[in-house]
């Protein structure tokens, strides 16, 4: 998959994070609402995502921990300083979630890859 997509996959899925997020307690699903919740984390995650696809070109779950990682310490990070809520069900609940989403994708790219007989699993992620 080439960068470009990579990355714009992690940012849909923050968006979505954000989105069962907001759905979930209750509140407006509008546009302005959703990127309200989900920009410390989009930013963290473009940040992290451009760092690890582009930067230093990690394989695929290497990638992927770097990415989440960064996603949440620096998402959390902004948050806080902006006023946003930390409390800690929030922190247990969006660690899980963005790990799965963000390094679930790429494990599953993996396995696909894997169970093709003409693929290269090292990296299935790389194109050439």
């Amino acid at each position: 998959m080439r960068t470009p997509a990579r990355i714009a996959g992690d940012l849909v899925l923050v968006l979505v994070f954000a989105v069962i997020g907001r759905a979930s307690h209750g509140e407006v699903l509008s546009l302005g609402g959703v990127l309200q919740t989900a920009w410390p984390f989009l930013l963290a995650c473009l940040i992290g995502s451009v760092l690890a696809c582009v930067v230093l070109r990690l394989g695929w779950l290497r990638e992927g921990l770097l990415v989440w990682a960064i996603t949440v310490v620096v998402g959390m990070l902004l948050r806080g300083v902006t006023g946003g809520g930390l409390a800690m069900g929030f922190l247990i609940v969006a660690t899980i979630v963005l790990a799965v989403f963000l390094i679930g994708w790429r494990m599953i790219a993996w396995r696909v890859t894997v169970a093709r007989p003409d693929s290269d699993p090292s990296d299935p992620l790389e194109t050439s």
